[in-house]
């Protein structure tokens, strides 16, 4: 901080020298015209000393960001011709310019970054992507004030050296022209005779003329990426979609919605994943165990207490029973009935346009469309253990139907990964009968939630009889006289757990192949590689969903559904950027845990300059009702603002709590909109208002309190 201030200080100080002495006189054209007979002498006298004094003139003004540039580009030539001229106040220039950029960084992105953290990160990252070729087009144009340009870019993560070369060669346009004028001083009246209309009109030209070369550039690639290929002069769709989960659902409801020709094919059941192995059958088991645990714990409502005698084949009974309750929401017959046409089976992208489908009912039909967009999901990843295939394992996927005709859920459960689906499901299994060990290799368990989220969450496991064992690590699996063994290492050494079914939840990988995406060169990585717009390596081609990320969340796989069918639709006229900026999830445990924007953890990686709020709901009437006070709300907020930049619920309903939070971070509400919102009594979203009255009572400004003390005190008398 001392040297930033030092810094600051000479800066003013030699701003403060420059206007005293009246240095800027000399910077005008009256100016550098009087003095050129005193400065041509100078430089016949000692021509080094002339040219060293002028490149370290030009390098101060330009660095302190001075009026008078391009009076010294103008001197550049009228004292050196054009061609040393040219290549001094080139140099001169680019070097003043870039010690104002790390004058700007040094001082003021530190300062900027913490006032406006999300604004400068969204900057950086366009910065990162595309930085060198925006400031280049800025300093073709000499319309925009180059010292500006030379502060705003050290606000952002641009390189210096980037800034350095992209300024030298983007300013030897202008420079040329100012240093040629100067070989002619003597017949310049005025600046603006050097930058004339037809000058100026030309610059700007010339300043969009990269824009225009990148489109240029974009059209030369989509072309050189369809070379191969033959365009079909008719499409027998608008659109196809590959994949019937979310975010081929929300994809295909809304082509067909604004009523485009669109063909869904899927070779599983509709609804993909979260509703017939992931979100619903979860949530089905997760509530059968809940009820359970509160007929154990009766005595907290003033009931007996008793061990709850249930059949564990009907709690999952009453798991697919739920399923097939849903499923008419995702069905065949719901969305045909929207105008899609669902095609059941298997399908393959044979070049850009065409899709070759393996019906199910043994046919083959080939279909082209102008728009495809690929949501085909991911499966659990199964680690590849020595050992496990021959002992054998379920996945969140398939012990739907392993564990259907179970009478007695499974004595001995070893669940394989600390994540929020081996959470949960560790939870449930437990409560529903199971002796289970949860493993997890990292120090805790939910590892990217708070540590006080992630100890919150152990504790609550624990109580529901789970064995947590963390900083373990699973070797091999092995079977010996009848039994099942999993080896793991814990402080060098090797542990052997026994189990009857290991339950892998170690996370889930994108489903990639099958799907003609090798043969097209679409690259994968652990993902399909996407575009801001979920375009792919071919423009017509888009992802969405789990097979894209960033996050593997239902609604965000329908969130971005949405961007692929709006962009593949309509996206020769306007295309749109996803939104992640308001990103929510919740883990259903019991206390749930959900969460929006940015956690403790993450402001403090970010070096953000925040604080937090917190509220208990062991103050919060409802919950005291419900004996359920566990848990708390955290807010993360700037410094002294009470904008929201991320909130954790602990708690009963914290799934629902949270809705309120996004709709605020969403649409750029603060806490004092919550507080000053009214919430029914008694209910458990009271619990937001209370929080946002906590920041409130923090933020209290004591001087006005302590005068309208007084003022009271007076009025009494």
């Amino acid at each position: 901080m001392l040297k930033k201030l030092l810094l600051l200080i000479v800066a003013l100080l030699g701003v403060g020298l420059f206007f005293h002495f009246d240095l800027h006189q000399l910077l005008t054209l009256d100016g550098l015209k009087g003095s050129m007979e005193e400065f041509s002498q100078w430089r016949e006298q000692s021509p080094l000393l002339v040219i060293g004094g002028f490149f370290l003139l030009y390098v101060v003004v330009t660095a302190l960001s001075l009026p008078g540039a391009a009076i010294l580009t103008l001197a550049a030539g009228a004292l050196f011709g054009l061609a040393e001229g040219l290549l001094v106040a080139s140099f001169a220039s680019t070097i003043g310019a870039t010690l104002a950029f790390l004058v700007s960084r040094y001082l003021l992105r530190d300062v900027v970054k913490k006032r406006f953290p999300e604004r400068l990160s969204a900057i950086d990252a366009g910065v990162e992507k595309e930085g060198s070729f925006y400031l280049f087009t800025l300093r073709l144009v000499p319309v925009f004030p180059f010292f500006l340009i030379n502060l705003l870019m050290g606000l952002t993560a641009i390189k210096s050296w980037t800034f350095y070369w992209v300024s030298q060669i983007g300013m030897l346009a202008g420079t040329f022209v100012f240093v040629n004028a100067g070989t002619q001083l003597a017949q310049i009246d005025s600046l603006s005779g050097i930058l004339s209309l037809d000058l100026i009109v030309s610059f700007a030209l010339l300043g969009v003329f990269p824009l225009i070369a990148k489109a240029i550039i974009n059209v030369i690639k989509k072309r050189k990426v369809y070379k191969n290929y033959t365009k079909p002069k008719q499409f027998d769709r608008n659109m196809i979609v590959i994949g019937g989960g979310a975010g081929g659902l929300v994809t295909s409801y809304i082509a067909a919605a604004v009523k485009a020709k669109v063909t869904l094919i899927e070779a599983g059941e509709m609804g993909g994943d979260c509703l017939n192995y992931g979100c619903v059958p979860s949530k089905a088991i997760i509530k059968s165990a809940k009820v359970a645990e509160q007929i154990r714990q009766a005595d907290k409502y003033g009931l007996e207490s008793i061990s709850p005698e249930f059949s564990f084949k009907k709690v999952m009974a009453r798991v697919h029973q739920v399923i097939a309750d849903i499923a008419p929401h995702d069905s065949v017959e719901r969305y045909t009935n929207l105008g899609v046409e669902v095609l059941k089976g298997y399908a393959k992208i044979t070049d850009p346009w065409t899709v070759e489908i393996q019906l199910n009912d043994g046919g083959t039909q080939t279909l082209t469309a102008r728009t495809i967009v690929i949501a085909t999901g991911a499966r659990p990843f199964v680690p590849p253990l020595p050992g496990i295939e021959e002992t054998g394992y379920v996945t969140s996927d398939t012990l739907w139907t392993k564990f259907a005709n179970y009478e007695q859920a499974p004595k001995k459960l070893v669940v394989l990964g600390g994540g929020p689906i081996g959470s949960e499901l560790a939870q449930s299994f437990s409560r529903l009968g199971s002796s289970v060990t949860q493993l997890e290799m990292a120090d805790r368990i939910m590892i990217k939630e708070d540590v006080e989220v992630s100890e919150f969450a152990t504790e609550a496991l624990k109580a529901s009889g789970v064995n947590i064992l963390t900083n373990h690590q699973a070797l091999r699996c092995e079977a010996r006289d009848g039994k099942k063994y999993l080896i793991v290492k814990h402080n060098e050494q090797e542990i052997e757990l026994e189990y009857d079914e290991l339950l892998c939840a170690v996370g889930r990988s994108a489903r990639l192949t099958g799907y003609g995406l090798e043969e097209l060169g679409i690259e994968t990585e652990r993902t399909i590689v996407t575009n801001d717009y979920l375009e792919t390596l071919y423009p017509n081609i888009f992802a969405a969903g789990d097979i894209v990320g960033p996050y593997q969340f239902t609604h965000v796989a329908a969130h971005q559904g949405w961007y692929a069918a709006v962009n593949g639709l309509f996206g020769n006229l306007k295309k749109f950027k996803v939104d992640y900026r308001v990103i929510p999830w919740t883990t259903f445990i019991d206390p749930e845990v959900a969460r929006v924007g940015i956690n403790e953890q993450e402001a403090i990686e970010q070096g953000l300059d925040y604080e937090v709020t917190r509220f208990e709901f062991k103050e919060l009437d409802r919950a005291i009702t419900e004996s359920a006070t566990q848990g708390f709300i955290k807010v993360i907020t700037p410094k002294g603002k009470d904008k929201i930049l991320g909130v954790t619920v602990v708690s009963e309903h914290a799934g629902d709590l949270i809705a309120e939070f996004i709709l605020a971070m969403k649409h750029g509400l603060g806490l004092n909109k919550i507080l000053g919102t009214i919430h029914s009594y008694p209910t458990w979203a009271e619990g937001n208002k209370y929080a946002a009255g906590e920041w409130k009572r923090a933020h209290a400004p004591q001087t006005v309190l302590n005068w309208l003390e007084k003022y009271h005190t007076w009025r009494r008398g």
